[in-house]
């Protein structure tokens, strides 16, 4: 009975936080698309840090507050998490983030059928990825500066997951002297997230979570945006915003353990 309170706990934490920061930044990225609401890139980097920051603060009491399948990866692989809880987390941090795109589509699906029809979208086609960004990532969008190719995006992804994942254990580990006092930790981990996407946000919208971009994108394949929603049928968006988040962050997590945590732990010469 007490594994099953446990686990309904965490599983409660995970999900709860995921939905709240998906609906923040998601949230952040309707009203950019829809209503002009942000100029430039920095506000809405913002809104998601501060969305972390939040979702930390609300449920790390009640779970590990991952609210990110790479980040449970690396605690699993670095020894911080039992592997047999990874299941129930990736499950939780999913369930958030279709919650929270069911709820943004409820919000704004008027106004985002004003705007297509403003500006001459039909839903489903490749324009509507104007529309269907509100939701996932893309790194290939019609008329954008940006030239992406799937490798390139890939590595922005693992770029960015990698410095996520490594600040999240620098930040939290008593190995680091430096650390900043738990109690503001999150606002920390909330800059590292929004310092992340002032990078590479360009390239690929910077998803560095495949929850958050696997749960409202199928909310927008669902609500018919079909292949819009996956333009690339070739598997790439599987490859860059899930694939190469997991594996960076497993990589980060065995960079830490290997690398920095012994070399921190080690006595500096008088």
């Amino acid at each position: 009975m007490g594994h099953i309170m446990s686990y309904s706990r965490e599983f409660l934490g995970e999900a709860l936080g995921t939905f709240l920061l998906t609906l923040f930044g998601c949230g952040s990225v309707a009203t950019a698309v829809l209503f002009d609401a942000h100029a430039g890139l920095m506000p809405m980097a913002l809104a998601w840090g501060i969305a972390v920051m939040l979702a930390i603060y609300l449920t790390r009491h009640l779970s590990s507050a991952h609210l990110n399948p790479a980040v449970t990866l690396a605690m699993v692989v670095g020894s911080r998490m039992s592997a047999r809880k990874l299941p129930l987390y990736m499950l939780a941090q999913l369930t958030g983030a279709i919650v929270a795109g069911l709820a943004l589509y409820a919000l704004f699906a008027p106004s985002v059928a004003a705007f297509e029809s403003a500006h001459g979208i039909i839903r489903g086609t490749p324009d509507s990825v104007k529309t269907a960004k509100i939701f996932g990532e893309f790194y290939s969008q019609p008329g954008g500066p940006a030239v992406v190719t799937l490798p390139l995006a890939m590595a922005a992804e693992a770029a960015g997951t990698f410095l996520l994942v490594l600040l999240v254990f620098a930040l939290t580990e008593g190995c680091n002297v430096g650390r900043p006092d738990n109690a503001i930790a999150p606002v920390f981990i909330g800059l590292t997230v929004t310092s992340i996407i002032c990078l590479i946000a360009p390239l690929t919208q910077a998803g560095i979570n495949p929850a958050r971009d696997l749960g409202p994108r199928l909310v927008s394949w669902m609500m018919g945006w079909g292949d819009a929603a996956f333009p690339d049928h070739c598997g790439g968006f599987s490859l860059v915003y899930v694939l190469a988040p997991l594996a960076s962050g497993a990589l980060a997590a065995l960079f830490f353990t290997r690398v920095l945590e012994p070399a921190m732990k080690q006595t500096p010469p008088p």
